[in-house]
């Protein structure tokens, strides 16, 4: 067997080396980003458009299929995109941030080629770079099962994806000058749109009575959590994050920054049209927006009554701890240990003004990353390193501090550590992380101050193997995974002012044994910036 997986990957590595069509499939797109007017809010405003479209184009995949997206960058300004969720097997190279990548210069194009390899679920897609995602440029992914994988419910009559966030009417370039937090947001969008209760819209979708329907639902937005609902309709959820769920019915869903949820929806109500809702939580002034969503010959219009969201963040707590991976769906499904390595990680925020020019930072244990000119992953490669950062300049355990140290933030992992994370969260607002490169298991979410002894109460059984988790206010969380696939990754906050300002950092898993079995080469059409501008490239691996 294990030979046979071996000869599957080299073929595979093989076909993306010279351009060959053969095992697993090949998608292949060409994206064209420019800006454009769009009115999200009513008011005409500069948006991020790919192909013309806001949000952008979705990717409808299957699992193990080969992705190939040429993106040419017609704006005035580097950019990137990442793709959030998708694991990237031995291929960081395809990551889309600025760590691993060099931005696309205006007016040239880059081509990622990436597979998703043994992933299902619902994913999205954004600019990295800037605050371009506050404009646009982001879509969604999905990633079916293959035809001979059972999947743990009937086929639903019809798939719609669902992009819900919250929208600033100011342009990007204002936003990133404003060296303060972005404050409260102009509305929330129901993708790329904003309905009000009461005045007419088009239905965003239709339902036919007595058949059931997937939705995939995604919060693309900068900063605020939302919850999800649709009027006189229960909610059943079957996946989160590319992880199968124990199906648990809810009223409502809250979905955080960078999160996906698939839930099916029954046709059981009377047919007429039905409001879904997506509002702010934890926020002073909760927003709302509206979609219809329409019975095929259905009478009767919305009732102007929306169903109630949670108040509190205790609830969203507690609905976290109804989330059980489904363990007899079938999948591949990797195991949490019991013997670990410890890290200890702080959130610290800086807010004076005698520190980064009079401009707030963020940041992991008393370090607010900076990104240099020449990727972190290209420097390491070319055998660099030390001329561009240095590594593990932040500290396992917190410390209290009120000042932060702005450089590039790159822990140095050993290749197949398992390791435990945990998440301390001092402030009075949310905070989601996300790990690229990996999924993991979110074992426990608490109040209070983590210690030892917490561990005894962690879900090692059924906790779902996802790729974000939130930390409430003045709360913890305990992540456990195993650093098994060879690259450079980013850790981030998903709440996009944080991560511009700093609260990000980079982990680096070298394999000792620089081979194809467990990284790919860099690219051919990979551009070099930076002073590896012009230098040839290292010897490649082999097997």
């Amino acid at each position: 067997m294990a030979a046979e997986v071996i000869l599957k990957l080299t073929i595979c590595f093989l076909a993306l080396m010279v351009g060959v069509q053969g095992g697993d499939p090949y998608l292949f797109f060409t994206w064209n980003v420019t800006y454009g007017t769009i009115s999200p809010l009513g008011v005409p405003q500069q948006g991020i458009l790919i192909n013309g479209q806001f949000p952008g184009p979705e990717i409808n995949a299957t699992s193990n299929n080969n992705i190939v997206v040429n993106v040419f960058n017609n704006l005035d300004e580097p950019f990137l995109l990442t793709w959030s969720g998708v694991q990237h097997r031995k291929n960081s190279w395809q990551d889309g941030v600025l760590g691993t990548n060099c931005p696309i210069a205006p007016g040239t194009n880059f081509t990622y080629q990436f597979q998703v390899k043994d992933q299902i679920g619902s994913y999205i897609y954004y600019p990295s770079t800037a605050l371009h995602r506050a404009a646009g440029g982001f879509g969604g992914l999905r990633v079916h099962s293959r035809l001979l994988i059972p999947v743990p419910y009937p086929d639903p009559a019809d798939e719609y994806t669902v992009l819900t966030g919250d929208w600033y009417a100011k342009s990007h370039k204002i936003l990133r000058g404003f060296g303060r937090p972005l404050g409260r947001p102009d509305g929330i969008l129901l993708n790329g749109k904003a309905g009000k209760v009461g005045v007419k819209q088009e239905p965003l979708f239709t339902m036919e009575p007595g058949k059931t329907y997937k939705y995939r639902v995604c919060n693309v937005g900068l900063k605020a959590s939302l919850n999800f609902r649709i009027q006189g309709h229960k909610l059943k959820l079957v996946e989160m994050e590319g992880s199968h769920t124990v199906q648990n019915l809810y009223e409502s869903l809250d979905v955080h920054i960078g999160q996906c949820f698939s839930i099916l929806v029954a046709a059981d109500q009377d047919p007429k049209d039905y409001y879904m809702v997506a509002s702010t939580r934890f926020l002073k002034e909760v927003q709302t927006t509206t979609a219809i969503i329409r019975y095929k010959n259905g009478k009767g219009e919305a009732s102007t009554e929306l169903p109630p969201a949670p108040i509190g963040w205790a609830w969203s707590l507690n609905q976290f701890r109804t989330f059980r991976w489904n363990l007899t769906a079938s999948a591949a499904r990797p195991n949490p240990h019991t013997d670990r390595m410890a890290f200890r990680w702080n959130l610290t925020a800086l807010n004076s003004v005698s520190r980064a020019n009079g401009k707030l930072r963020y940041g992991f244990n008393g370090v607010s990353h900076t990104d240099p000119n020449t990727p972190l992953k290209l420097a390491e490669y070319f055998n660099l390193a030390d001329k561009v950062f240095k590594y593990n300049v932040i500290k396992d355990e917190p410390e209290k501090t009120t000042t932060l140290t702005i450089q590039p933030n790159v822990l140095n992992m050993t290749f197949r550590n398992f390791v435990e994370i945990i998440f301390e969260n001092h402030e009075k607002s949310l905070q989601s992380f996300h790990i690229d490169g990996y999924s993991f298991f979110a074992v426990a979410v608490e109040p209070g101050t983590w210690s030892p002894e917490k561990r005894e109460n962690y879900n090692l059984l059924d906790a779902v193997s996802r790729h974000t988790v939130q930390v409430f206010p003045k709360s913890w969380a305990a992540i456990l995974l195993t650093f098994d696939n060879a690259g450079m990754w980013n850790i981030r906050s998903e709440i996009w002012e944080r991560t511009y300002l700093g609260e990000q950092l980079y982990v680096s898993v070298l394999s000792p044994e620089k081979s194809l079995r467990d990284e790919y080469n860099i690219p051919e059409n990979t551009p070099l910036c930076g002073i590896v501008s012009g230098l040839p490239k290292p010897s490649p691996y082999t097997i």
